[in-house]
């Protein structure tokens, strides 16, 4: 019997999209015409740091259940990027209260995300998806309205190297990795969140107040979306109105291909370090191959459907 084990249940979900990434370096290897190097190793590394930052928060709405998404994530991004760039106009002293009003307002916009889904009942997709256009607008009248510049002290800590030239960014991977495991598994409100993602009917009855927490994951979720807009402006350097905007779709397929149930209740943050990975891997070895950008969407739905079909949808909804 054991040999009819399928590989997701041989080494579970996380493990196969850490072995697939595995598989997909060795074959970046062997695709590109120069060997693989230690600096082009680490640049992978950087790029696949900046997805898994942008798919904190899409991790904690996805397990919070109820159908979860957030369509929001670039958009919110996107916003915090432009606060800091406008607010600082380059100079390190204004860099810190620069990110506390990012992270303010994407706590903000997260929070009426998790309004209108608990108090207007919209579907998460249509709350997230409606906020995102209203995003854009503002996106446009504020930054079509000011100019700034990078802080260079931002530049220092996302891009520069810290230790054998392993840039800041994948420091900040790690450590914020650390914190989001740790507050999943080791706080009440991660408990909490894996109990209403099980299912809200017995996480209401066991006393837990559902839509506060629902209300505080979503809000979560955007501070978490614009604090990884920071690093994104910190890792390309530059501002643009669609700085963030090619993330969402990706922060999604990396959480369902690090194993979290879109059903909700299962998976961690471990996985959706797996599934950037992965993400980051395929998208490198199809540039390679010299794939158009409409063949690289097109893979990456059709990996999305095929994760949901392999173990994304291992319990049916339950909301």
């Amino acid at each position: 019997m054991e040999r009819l084990r399928s590989p997701a249940a041989r080494f579970g979900p996380v493990g196969l999209a850490f072995l697939l990434a595995l598989f997909l370096l060795m074959l970046q290897a062997l695709v590109q015409p120069t060997p693989l190097t230690w600096s082009q190793t680490l640049n992978l590394l950087k790029i696949a740091a900046v997805l898994g930052l942008l798919s904190v928060g899409q991790t904690l709405v996805v397990l919070s259940g109820g159908e979860g998404v957030d369509l929001s994530v670039g958009a919110v991004a996107t916003l915090g990027a432009i606060v800091v760039y406008n607010f600082t106009r380059g100079q390190d002293a204004l860099f810190g209260p620069a990110v506390a009003l990012a992270l303010l307002v994407g706590l903000g916009l997260g929070a009426l995300n998790g309004v209108l889904i608990v108090h207007v009942r919209l579907p998460p997709l249509v709350a997230t998806l409606g906020l995102s256009s209203v995003v854009l607008g503002l996106i446009l009248w504020v930054g079509g309205r000011e100019r700034g510049d990078v802080p260079p002290l931002l530049v220092r800590l996302v891009s520069e190297p810290w230790v054998l030239g392993i840039p800041g960014v994948i420091f900040l991977w790690a450590f914020l990795g650390f914190v989001v495991s740790f507050l999943l598994s080791r706080t009440p409100y991660g408990k909490a969140l894996y109990a209403l993602g099980a299912n809200r009917a017995a996480a209401r009855l066991s006393g837990i107040p559902v839509e506060g927490y629902v209300v505080l994951t979503y809000a979560l979720a955007g501070m978490f979306n614009a604090l990884g807009g920071v690093i994104l402006l910190g890792h390309v350097q530059l501002i643009h109105l669609t700085l963030g905007e090619a993330y969402t779709l990706p922060s999604v397929i990396a959480v369902v291909a690090g194993g979290t149930s879109l059903s909700g209740g299962v998976g961690g943050y471990g996985g959706t370090v797996a599934g950037a990975l992965l993400i980051t891997l395929l998208q490198s070895v199809l540039l390679t191959l010299r794939v158009e950008e409409f063949g690289r969407q097109v893979a990456f739905g059709l990996i999305l459907l095929a994760l949901l079909a392999f173990y994304g949808r291992g319990r049916p909804l339950r909301q």
